[in-house]
């Protein structure tokens, strides 16, 4: 991606959001952009404006730490938008192959050890998986297999939850917050194009999907990052219904660039009734697809 062109757009992104009123400045009258000045924000930084307008045309090669935290702090990043900058400013100095973990050459084609999938395995009560920054579902427990049925259903998702969110039909009923579950999708994305911004298959998955679909192509133009680790969701499930459920998401220390998400409900909700009935469809065995009706 171009380095020059995220940096642009992401720090005129977050200078929009910023009202003058929230950084403690006067508001004034006949402001004819939404949120701060360039020469606000230099001040707020303390540096020239000059300076400042060379960073927002793309410009962090040689961008000293100091500098960057003085950035975020007048720009009011939070921690995600903090490091989706640092990551721009080392990919704009070429060091970034050094500062971010190191990565297999395709990540789709990796499969778990045999003690992850034990692991996951092991896990009952809710669905475990590990995906990667692209949102492909790369191992998986029954339950989450299960709990996904709809994602494994069409092989045009190529089990990816990023394409299935904004290219299936299924997925506005199995998200009822299919808003907020867009723009997560989008944010996740959005942060690993910052940490490994020379994924081809990433690269891929953004051109596809900005070609198909409106609503991503809107997002993706938010430059919205986030850390996707603790939370909760409403799910409808074609099987069992209605879900409520709390999320974990650990990032994996043995394999840079993993995260190992799971699900659980409340104790004695009805979405562990509803979890319970879904491990007990999951593991009855499914009848086989009818054969097509033949004429002799």
């Amino acid at each position: 991606m171009d380095n020059q062109a995220e940096v642009r757009e992401f720090l005129t992104s977050r200078r929009a959001k910023i009202t003058p009123e929230q950084a403690g400045l006067p508001a004034g009258t006949r402001r004819r952009v939404p949120g701060l000045r360039r020469s606000e924000v230099a001040a707020l930084a303390d540096v020239s404006v000059e300076y400042y307008a060379k960073l927002e045309r793309g410009n962090l090669a040689g961008v000293s730490p100091a500098v960057l935290e003085a950035v975020a702090r007048s720009l009011r990043l939070d921690d995600a938008e903090r490091a989706h900058l640092l990551h721009l400013a080392q990919a704009a100095d070429g060091s970034d192959a050094l500062a971010r973990p190191r990565r297999r050459a395709t990540t789709r084609r990796w499969k778990p050890h045999p003690s992850l999938q034990w692991t996951l395995d092991a896990v009952t009560e809710g669905p475990a998986f590990v995906r990667n920054g692209r949102m492909d579902l790369l191992a998986v427990n029954r339950l989450a297999r299960a709990f996904y049925a709809d994602v494994y259903a069409d092989p045009h998702n190529q089990e990816n939850l990023a394409r299935f969110t904004f290219l299936s039909p299924d997925a506005r009923r199995f998200y009822p917050d299919w808003d907020q579950a867009a723009d997560i999708s989008v944010a996740i994305l959005r942060t690993e194009a910052g940490r490994n911004p020379h994924d081809k298959e990433l690269h891929d998955l953004v051109g596809e999907l900005s070609t198909r679909s409106d609503a991503f192509r809107t997002r993706w133009g938010a430059h919205d990052v986030r850390h996707h680790g603790t939370g909760s969701k409403r799910y409808h499930h074609p099987a069992v219904g209605d879900l409520t459920l709390a999320y974990e998401g650990l990032e994996m220390a043995a394999e840079p660039g993993l995260t190992l998400t799971i699900y659980t409900a409340e104790p004695a909700s009805p979405s562990e009734q509803s979890l319970r009935l879904l491990a007990s469809w999951a593991a009855t065995p499914q009848p086989p697809e009818p054969a097509p009706h033949t004429s002799d």
